[in-house]
C-alpha cells in the first residue's frame, strides 16, 4: 500500500508539473524553483512532514523534498547559531545532496559520452 500512495501522490505532483509546462509559459527551471519554494513553505507551515508520512518517497523524492530538506537545515541552524545559521543550513543541509548529484553526473559523461545539442 505505500508503494501505491507514494505512486500516486507522486504522480499527482508530476502531472501538477506538466500542466503547468503545457499551459503557461513558465520555462522549466522556474518551475523547478517553484517546486524547491513550495516544499520549504510546506515544511515551514508543518504540512510536508504529514504529507511525507502519508506518501513517503512520492513526496520526499521530487523537488519538493529538497526545499523541505533547506528548510530544515535552516531551522536547525537558527536554533543552533541565532541569526547566523540562515545563511548557513541550507548549504549544510544540501551539500550532500548536491555534491552526490555533482559527482554522479560527471561519473555518468565519463561512461556516456554527452554530445553537444546543435
Amino acid at each position: 500500500m505505500d508503494y501505491l500512495k507514494a505512486f500516486l501522490v507522486g504522480g499527482l505532483i508530476c502531472a501538477l508539473v506538466q500542466i503547468l509546462m503545457e499551459k503557461t509559459k513558465l520555462m522549466p527551471g522556474r518551475i523547478m524553483v517553484l517546486l524547491v519554494c513550495s516544499g520549504a513553505v510546506l515544511s515551514f507551515f508543518g504540512l510536508f512532514q504529514p504529507l511525507m508520512e502519508f506518501a513517503g518517497a512520492g513526496v520526499s523524492v521530487p523537488l519538493l523534498g529538497f526545499g523541505h530538506v533547506l528548510m530544515d537545515g535552516v531551522k536547525t541552524a537558527v536554533d543552533e547559531e541565532g541569526l547566523l545559521g540562515l545563511f548557513s543550513g541550507g548549504f549544510r543541509a544540501g551539500a550532500v545532496g548536491t555534491s552526490a548529484a555533482l559527482i554522479f553526473g560527471y561519473l555518468a559523461s565519463l561512461i556516456f559520452e554527452p554530445k553537444m545539442k546543435k
